[in-house]
């Protein structure tokens, strides 16, 4: 993913109050790493960020605070684009576009993650990414973001109305009334963010066709870049992740669905010196530190979602990968 994204993260936790050099330790990120906003670093060692920063803050609602107080232009190549669109479903398009510059990881299968849906009269954005996925705080970031860069940009305009999210309320569930301003439904059978139907009728002012164009050459360029510099091993997380916690992983169904055959993925992994369950042990390795990081997620629901049949199971993988119990990891970083 863009290292934009963690070095912002980390300078605002900084500044509430976290140690830098503890953070970084954690997470596994160096200074080198989150220089280029364009660079890439895992996103595992993303999530341990967030998950140590809160930590570090006592500040659950860290992120979403953080998203609701950044500007998208400073992190990505993709801000600048959406500030550059000529509408919001314009705006929407780019971020479909762009979305593997920001993330590379293809939860979405292929898919559209964000749709502009008119139900009723009613105007919704809805955010379709799979649920069970890591925690809420990727659906607080995205509605946060929404909120946060309309209201920067057009202070005088309602922009968000009310929220309906699929997960329960979040202990820190004030912060939602505090930071977004609207009500919001938990427990709902859909994320989606209803906005004003003026945002649908609406262009922005004219004149940005050539910002537009000379940021979108750039993007495209990093696009053709991720293309042919994935690493194999990349492109297997990519596929393995949103499926982790289902514990049926086969090496048949992931060269399948990377379009080869089962010897060709065995012969491009063993070029990086890897194979398919060294790969997946591995994954399942620094997801593990990232969950129990976050302190959020107990033993029992990171063995279910790695994909452990029984807690045991996974407590005797996690002493192979640390040398350590989850518990006493935890306790250690607490």
């Amino acid at each position: 993913m863009a290292a934009g994204f963690a070095a912002a993260l980390l300078d605002y936790a900084v500044e509430k109050g976290a140690d830098r050099g503890q953070l970084l330790d954690v997470s596994g990120l160096t200074h080198d790493a989150l220089a280029k906003q364009d660079g890439r670093i895992l996103v595992s060692a993303y999530h341990a960020l967030i998950g140590a920063a809160i930590a570090a803050t006592g500040d659950g609602a860290l992120v979403m605070r953080h998203t609701m107080e950044s500007k998208l232009e400073s992190m990505s190549i993709v801000g600048q684009i959406v500030h550059s669109s000529n509408s919001m479903v314009h705006s929407m398009q780019q971020l479909n576009r762009y979305a593997r510059l920001m993330a590379d990881v293809d939860i979405m299968q292929g898919a559209d993650r964000f749709e502009v849906a008119v139900e009723d009269d009613k105007v919704w954005i809805v955010d379709h990414l799979p649920q069970p996925y890591q925690t809420p705080m990727a659906i607080e970031a995205s509605f946060s973001r929404f909120i946060s860069e309309f209201r920067r940009s057009f202070p005088d305009k309602v922009f968000g109305i009310e929220m309906e999210v699929t997960y329960p309320p979040p202990p820190y569930m004030s912060a939602y009334a505090e930071l977004l301003k609207v009500p919001v439904r938990f427990n709902g059978t859909r994320n989606a963010l209803r906005i004003d139907r003026f945002w649908l009728d609406t262009d922005f002012d004219p004149g940005n066709e050539y910002i537009f164009a000379i940021f979108t050459d750039h993007a495209d360029a990093l696009l053709a870049e991720l293309e042919t510099s994935d690493t194999i091993r990349a492109k297997v997380e990519a596929q393995i992740l949103p499926a982790l916690h289902t514990g049926t992983i086969s090496m048949d169904k992931i060269s399948r669905d990377m379009g080869m055959s089962r010897q060709t993925l065995y012969r491009r992994l063993q070029e990086e010196g890897l194979t398919f369950a060294q790969v997946h042990d591995e994954l399942r390795s620094r997801m593990a530190r990232d969950y129990l990081t976050a302190s959020k997620v107990s033993v029992n629901e990171t063995a279910y979602l790695l994909g452990f049949s029984e807690a045991s199971s996974f407590v005797r993988a996690f002493k192979r990968w640390t040398g350590q119990s989850p518990k006493a990891y935890r306790d250690k970083i607490a």
